[in-house]
């Protein structure tokens, strides 16, 4: 990482990101759903507003409490690097390796991390094939 105006901004070393990305499972639980607004009681993850409408990422449980029909359950699994948001490749490496197993991989690009949503039942093979391309 390096200082920039004072402020500290991630890594952009694709190298450097993969060796040290070291993925963290964060739960089985989360899920998808759309609403025209962030519903009581819900604490999403993540809101993205799409034309269609908005799209929550939140835990299952919550998304089922505001009567809201969600597709999941997905697990997130965050990188904790701190990845810059102008690195290149990162993205491709992950979906890449993913892929090769037959998963499928949402990801969402935060500030300092990336977080990857993908079916709960491949957690632990996509945990696997994470630890294996940090190796490689």
């Amino acid at each position: 990482m390096t200082k920039d105006d004072g402020a500290m901004t991630g890594e952009m070393d694709l190298k450097r990101l993969l060796a040290e990305m070291s993925p963290q499972l964060c739960g089985l639980d989360w899920g998808y759903a759309t609403a025209p607004a962030v519903p009581f009681g819900v604490m999403p993850f993540a809101t993205v507003a799409e034309d269609e409408g908005m799209t929550l990422i939140a835990p299952m449980a919550d998304l089922a409490k505001a009567g809201l029909a969600a597709q999941g359950p997905f697990a997130r699994i965050t990188l904790t690097i701190h990845s810059a948001l102008q690195a290149v490749g990162l993205t491709a490496a992950v979906a890449g390796a993913l892929a090769a197993e037959g998963i499928s991989a949402n990801v969402v690009a935060g500030f300092y991390h990336d977080h990857i949503f993908l079916p709960a039942s491949d957690a632990h093979r996509a945990m696997a094939a994470l630890r294996r391309l940090t190796d490689a």
